[in-house]
């Protein structure tokens, strides 16, 4: 039995909305979808076309997890008019995940460190036909840690000013959804969505 988490990070004038639909089975974590929405992506829109992902699932057994940083919460009550009960991510830069309703106060070091494990470990899995396979992997390359010496404090994104992460926080909230709920294992190959 599989697992579909559908994750969302929000953008919109200057960074993309990225979505994308992570299976997971056992262990292992399928990224069989993986879009960016037009820069300037009305809000209603992008609810509109996360409805249609969801609708097309192949399987009623799904969570959707979407970052509700900043102007996010709206897009989040949006998403629960819609019936679609999602699960809103604030992504922080704390030590503790908090979980306020449907709401949760995610670390950022905590979404980055479970991707890194999966990706290394070999448990994620990306389909090659994924037309932004190679754009998520740039991404993946490009996004670094970085620590203030003077302060100790972390930081994570893009390594260079104008590059975009879109797709790998999209992913990691997927990612680290699923394994909060689950952890299952994947067939290789993307969904049309």
């Amino acid at each position: 039995m599989s697992l579909f988490v559908v994750g969302v990070d929000l953008g919109q004038a200057q960074d993309y909305t990225a979505i994308c639909v992570v299976e997971a089975r056992g262990t292992e974590y399928l990224l069989r979808h993986l879009e960016r929405l037009a820069l300037g992506t009305l809000y209603p829109r992008i609810v509109q076309r996360v409805e249609e992902i969801v609708r097309r699932l192949p399987s009623a057994d799904f969570q959707l997890a979407v970052d509700a940083t900043g102007v996010g919460q709206p897009v989040v009550d949006l998403l629960e008019q819609a019936g679609l009960e999602p699960v809103g991510v604030i992504i922080t830069g704390g030590d503790t995940v908090q979980r306020e309703g449907r709401r949760l106060r995610v670390p950022k070091r905590d979404l980055v460190a479970v991707l890194t494990i999966v990706f290394q470990a070999g448990q994620l899995k990306i389909a090659e036909t994924l037309p932004l396979a190679g754009v998520f992997a740039k991404e993946l390359l490009s996004f670094k840690v970085k620590i203030d010496v003077r302060t100790a404090h972390d930081t994570y994104g893009a390594w260079r000013e104008g590059e975009h992460d879109d797709l790998v926080l999209a992913v990691a909230i997927a990612v680290w959804t699923a394994r909060s709920a689950t952890g299952r294992q994947i067939s290789v190959g993307a969904v049309e969505l």
